[in-house]
């Protein structure tokens, strides 16, 4: 089962599954109850690139407030529940896009044939999630402890109870903080399952560990054709998620568009703040709609030429620098002008 053969799912606005574009995800870190503070974070992630965003409803009072959520928001809204069906159910009823459960921490079949007759009125999707530290005592001791064949026969299980219900209007998450076992439950459960499937390493870590974790583990996931939508799990600020999973994609060839930085590492030759200036160029260049590569270079002895491939880019000097295309200088800036002079090239790129 690869990409295209998946089911296509609507989440709000976003089509995910069938070989539709690979949607990134984040999920926010205010409490959700605090609209104000919600909405000002989802906005951001918007403006980052996020398509579609996740909310934690630990209480009713969280269920309520997405309604009015939802109303200064562009992308779908998920809710994110554990524990109480009724958070579940109040969710969807205050305008949630998606639901996520895990049906083995939310009670009796009972309470998930609640929840699940309460998404078919509103043909809301449901995303199935499992963890490998939540597996189910009885997986446990089939297993011998936590194995991919453990977490994609839990997944399954459980997609599996709510088809009986007569609802497939689903998507599978399935996540360890273990890469490659994360790695083999996809491979296991892509011949498995035909549903569209949210790809992530979770509780991956800090920016540091977690976007290579992330990396090494989403890469492989997605290279084989496997995977819907992903998320970029890191502690720290959400939208440093969005440029990961965009970065991601693109190191992939799955997603174009967006302005690709490249620049080179600092060496005896580097005579201004190369770590500096490639971060801020980043950032500036996040703004731009555009489809370039941009270099940022530490001298103007090789710069120039060693970023020949890339269509605009800048190489620091001693107090001074240059800008050139495709390899060919086309002027000579003081040092402390070289992100202005960026700039302009990128606000009349294509003129």
């Amino acid at each position: 089962m690869t990409r295209k053969d998946t089911k296509v799912i609507e989440i709000g606005n976003v089509k995910i599954g069938g070989g539709c574009p690979i949607a990134i995800q984040s999920m926010t870190n205010t409490k959700t109850e605090d609209i104000q503070a919600t909405v000002g974070q989802i906005l951001a992630l918007e403006r980052a690139g996020c398509e579609i965003i996740r909310c934690a409803v630990p209480t009713m009072e969280a269920a309520k407030a997405l309604g009015e959520i939802k109303k200064q928001i562009h992308i779908p809204l998920v809710a994110d529940i554990h524990f109480d069906y009724k958070l579940a159910i109040a969710s969807m009823e205050n305008g949630a896009d998606k639901i996520r459960i895990n049906p083995g921490n939310i009670g009796s079949r009972g309470n998930v044939k609640a929840v699940v007759d309460r998404a078919k009125e509103g043909r809301i999707p449901i995303r199935v999630g499992v963890n490998s530290g939540s597996l189910e005592k009885e997986i446990l001791e089939k297993y011998g402890g936590v194995t991919a064949d453990g977490i994609v026969e839990s997944a399954l299980d459980k997609v599996h109870m709510i088809e009986e219900m007569g609802y497939d209007n689903l998507v599978v998450s399935i996540k360890s903080s273990d890469v490659m076992m994360c790695v083999k439950a996809h491979e296991l459960i892509a011949q498995k399952c035909s549903y569209p499937l949210h790809v992530g390493i979770t509780e991956s870590g800090t920016l540091l560990s977690g976007n290579i974790k992330s990396s090494v583990g989403l890469g492989i996931i997605l290279y084989q054709g496997i995977g819907d939508t992903i998320r970029v799990s890191l502690t720290g600020d959400p939208i440093e998620e969005i440029k990961s999973a965009k970065l991601i994609l693109r190191s992939l060839g799955l997603r174009k568009g967006g302005i690709e930085v490249v620049s080179c590492p600092t060496c005896g030759r580097t005579k201004i703040d190369l770590i500096s200036l490639a971060n801020q160029a980043e950032t500036m260049a996040a703004e731009f709609p555009l489809d370039i590569k941009v270099a940022v270079m530490g001298c103007v002895v090789n710069g120039p030429g060693e970023a020949r491939e890339a269509d605009l880019g800048i190489a620091g000097g001693i107090g001074e620098g240059l800008v050139f295309k495709k390899g060919e200088i086309i002027k000579k800036v003081k040092e402390d002008e070289l992100l202005i002079a960026l700039r302009e090239e990128l606000l009349h790129w294509g003129e």
